[in-house]
């Protein structure tokens, strides 16, 4: 929490909260929730959140990490016997909608960009019951990516 405060990763903060829960597998991971002084527009979320598969080239160390890490299932029509399925539909709402621009939902909730083949957006290659497959962003789970406190902050 320190590095997001101090360094003010998303600008200066009014008041936060956070749970840090562990999973089964006994890693932890926490639900923070931050109120800034100033509002964050929908054009400015991609700056902080991404939801869409790293340029291989221009930074190989995180496209490692979202594609090894952050890429639900696949599941729905390409994977029916994923776990996450219940009724023919995954429980998680993925495949997400492929969207050009991140807007803010109905519900208040920004629908992340996450471009197409068609529009920019990149594909990668993943197994499913033996089979190599090419999924895009519908898949990808939302990530922060922020990199310009790493050199102010030491370990």
């Amino acid at each position: 929490m320190d590095v997001l405060t101090k360094y003010r990763v998303f600008g200066d903060t009014r008041c936060y909260m956070y749970s840090v829960e562990w999973q089964k597998r006994g890693l932890p991971h926490a639900h923070i929730l931050i109120w800034l002084l100033n509002k964050l527009h929908s054009n400015e979320v991609d700056d902080i959140i991404s939801a869409e598969i790293p340029d291989p080239v221009t930074d190989p160390r995180l496209h490692d990490i979202v594609t090894t890490q952050m890429v639900h299932g696949p599941c729905g029509a390409l994977n029916p016997l994923s776990p996450c399925m219940a009724d023919g539909k995954c429980t998680k709402r993925y495949p997400r909608p492929l969207v050009a621009e991140t807007v803010t939902g109905n519900d208040g909730y920004p629908v992340y960009r996450r471009r197409s083949k068609e529009d920019n957006g990149r594909t990668i290659k993943v197994k499913v019951q033996n089979q190599e497959i090419e999924i895009g962003n519908e898949f990808i789970v939302p990530y922060s990516a922020i990199t310009n406190f790493r050199n102010t902050c030491k370990r």
